[in-house]
């Protein structure tokens, strides 16, 4: 098994693949393709072994973790690997694999693709929607019957993300980096003090934005299925999270139109060459968190509201460098509600 450990705002599992999870602007859900939204800073990671008195058993047994997320929020994932040994990862909502709507299992599957491959995955946004497109990772609670894995399976039982990671197999790729990308890992830090416990929330479909998600360029038969690390990530909302650590959330960010009136960047990644993954027909059927609100009557919000994005503020990006991409999307004051 591969080591997993965890920092102050990142998973790192083995010691060249890591994931953070970026706040970010929800997209409109009003059927235009948007680019890609920035990065707002990250959130938080903690580990529930910490909080073992506070939180499910289940979790601190399992060695799960814990970020902040408020209701109808939207994240996307920055993934981080070495370009001389590539990972593979499974990602899935709710135990639904997030690229094929199907149930969750600890193989890769290869028709149809069920995996991405780190690098040149830079970031994933979304669950797949084919085309080169993804639909937005929003955060919506257990039991509102808004989540992919409530509309998929019918229930609401886990919540949360989930992430497996396979090495390749010996002989694929150097066991040794070069030498200038050599570096050592970050120690864990210490987290607050819990207080109590706390509940989980899901992440649903939102709107719709240019990203490819890539065919494998190397094969199934190069990854060690055997060789794996995982980790199950529970979203807990601002109220649950203030309770749990004692300290403030991160604040809500701000609208997709007023971030685009204050004349800050999107951004588009320059990968046309690239290939991408089919549609999944289970993740075709998975309605929107717009379309959940009209089916029980919940009012419209700023949130809903269509953002004119002017072509001069697309910013385009070359495919990430290999160990450091991810950050490109980072931007550096993060505007919020607050």
């Amino acid at each position: 098994m591969v080591n997993v450990t965890v920092e102050t705002d990142r998973i790192r599992v083995g010691d060249r693949f890591s994931v953070t999870f970026q706040r970010t602007l929800r997209v409109p859900e009003d059927g235009r393709v948007y680019p890609l939204p920035p990065g707002l800073g990250r959130l938080p990671v903690h580990r529930a072994r910490d909080y073992r008195e506070r939180v499910p058993e289940l979790w601190w047994r399992r060695d799960d973790v814990f970020i902040p997320i408020h209701q109808r929020e939207a994240l996307w994932l920055a993934l981080g690997a070495a370009a001389w040994k590539p990972n593979a990862v499974k990602i899935a909502v709710g135990r639904i694999n997030a690229l094929t709507g199907q149930p969750w299992d600890e193989r890769l599957r290869e028709d149809p693709q069920d995996y991405i491959v780190c690098p040149d995955q830079p970031w994933l946004d979304g669950i797949n929607a084919g085309q080169g497109e993804i639909r937005q990772f929003v955060a919506m609670p257990l039991g509102s019957g808004y989540t992919v894995e409530g509309q998929v399976t019918g229930e609401e039982r886990y919540g949360g993300l989930q992430i497996l990671v396979f090495e390749p197999k010996p002989g694929e790729f150097p066991d040794q980096p070069p030498e200038e990308e050599r570096s050592g890992l970050v120690t864990e830090a210490a987290p607050p003090k819990p207080k109590r416990a706390a509940e989980v929330m899901g992440l649903s479909a939102g709107g719709r934005i240019r990203q490819k998600i890539y065919p494998d360029p190397y094969g199934i038969d190069t990854w060690d299925q055997e060789n794996t690390g995982s980790v199950f990530v529970h979203l807990v909302n601002e109220e649950q999270y203030r309770d749990l650590t004692g300290v403030e959330p991160p604040p809500s960010p701000v609208s997709a139109r007023t971030y685009t009136e204050w004349g800050l960047p999107w951004f588009e990644l320059d990968d046309e060459h690239r290939g991408s993954i089919p549609s999944s027909d289970v993740l075709a059927n998975v309605k929107s968190v717009l379309d959940r609100d009209a089916e029980v009557g919940e009012p419209s919000t700023v949130a809903d509201a269509s953002a004119d994005i002017p072509k001069a503020r697309v910013k385009k990006i070359s495919p990430p460098p290999k160990r450091s991409g991810p950050e490109q999307r980072e931007a550096g004051a993060a505007p919020s509600t607050a």
